[in-house]
């Protein structure tokens, strides 16, 4: 492999890396904040151990998945910096905006509600966790302007050797993001209620003695895989015609990932839709099904991932479409054994972290409720020593 081949090997491993923490990220969050909205309104305590044991799994996913995303920003300078040279100016405005807002905004509010629990009030507290899903979106929001620009660089015009950006609000209303960000947001909810359902079967396989508990989550989760399924799949096919013919006429790959991604959301659509959903109430005395639900349970990231690959490979071999190609876009002077280097490194690291990030929510599913790190009443200091005189 020459030393572009190698370089767009190392983004796409680390972009689709990335992209299993950022879907289960979406996924949880809306779960979560409706959990405790729940938990609020009614004072029932079975609520409040629901929002503290997602929680926690969504916390775990979400301080891994930081890391991931930080060796996406560096690969940047790193390997592409053609693409900030020729277009920074504008690519960089949406990525900055994502950072500077959504993320830290993110992260702090998101630092209240873990450090939150019997400190702040309780409308309070739940406002944290209501701004840690919307900020959690916006994010996403602001990559997909990003990645829209990629596809369809609007709101932009060349001077010289590189674009300026002359229309913010062209990038926001861009008919690339139109159609892809409900497609996104659809897939991180699919990833989310899988999961739980994934989860919770486990559980009432093993004849858990959180019957009610993993019940009424086994049932949260399909109905809002069902919900994610539905709007993942109608939002793809109403891409289609936004989507230039030629970009998988010319290219196997991105044909390739769009057929598998296709064959996996409507397999997903006609079990959750109308096999799962319709039998929502009985599904958990079924324990038959939980096996399967089980095994179901990684489809909607490997969806995910074929998405991905339709997506970008779909560009190829254009970095810009049809203003800057991924040849002119890589940083000059890299060797083959630079690139090796830092792929090695990079997919080692991302990989390492999503096999820790599985094996942490595996043990925290299969722990289950009990004893949680989150949310738990602060320990009371021991009182000090009191020395006697005589």
């Amino acid at each position: 492999m020459d030393v572009l081949d190698l370089a767009r090997l190392q983004f796409a491993l680390t972009g689709s890396l990335h992209f299993l923490f950022v879907a289960l990220t979406l996924g949880l969050a809306p779960l979560v904040a409706i959990m405790h909205t729940r938990w609020v309104r009614s004072g029932n305590p079975l609520h409040e151990h629901m929002t503290r044991f997602w929680g926690q799994i969504y916390v775990i996913n979400y301080a891994l998945g930081i890391v991931t995303g930080l060796v996406m920003e560096f690969q940047f300078g790193l390997s592409w910096s053609g693409l900030s040279h020729y277009a920074g100016d504008v690519f960089g405005a949406p990525l900055a905006m994502e950072t500077l807002v959504a993320f830290f905004l993110e992260s702090t509010f998101l630092g209240l509600w873990i450090f939150g629990w019997h400190r702040l009030p309780k409308a309070l507290h739940l406002a944290c966790i209501w701004i840690v899903t919307l900020t959690a979106y916006g994010s996403a929001f602001y990559i997909m302007i990003g990645n829209a620009f990629l596809q369809n660089p609007v709101g932009s015009v060349v001077r010289g050797d590189h674009m300026e950006l002359t229309d913010f609000g062209a990038l926001m209303s861009n008919s690339a993001l139109v159609g892809a960000f409900p497609h996104v947001i659809g897939a991180g909810l699919a990833a989310g209620g899988f999961v739980m359902m994934g989860a919770s079967a486990y559980q009432l396989l093993r004849r858990t003695a959180y019957l009610e508990f993993f019940t009424k989550s086994l049932r949260t989760g399909v109905v809002v895989a069902a919900i994610g399924v539905v709007v993942a799949v109608g939002s793809g096919y109403a891409q289609f015609g936004l989507v230039q013919e030629d970009k998988f006429e010319a290219n196997t790959g991105a044909a390739v990932g769009l057929g598998f991604m296709m064959l996996i959301g409507e397999l997903l659509q006609l079990v959750v839709v109308f096999l799962l959903l319709p039998t929502v109430y009985w599904l958990p005395r079924w324990r038959w099904t939980h096996p399967i639900l089980i095994i179901m349970t990684p489809l909607p990231f490997l969806a995910a991932v074929f998405g991905w690959m339709a997506r970008e490979i779909g560009r190829q071999p254009w970095m810009i479409w049809e203003r800057l190609t991924v040849a002119d876009a890589m940083s000059p002077g890299l060797t083959s054994g630079m690139v090796t280097t830092s792929l090695i490194g990079f997919t080692g690291v991302l990989g390492l972290l999503a096999v820790v990030d599985y094996v942490l929510i595996a043990r925290a599913v299969r722990r289950g409720p009990e004893d949680l790190a989150l949310g738990a009443w602060p320990r009371t200091p021991a009182p000090a020593p009191v020395r006697l005189e005589v």
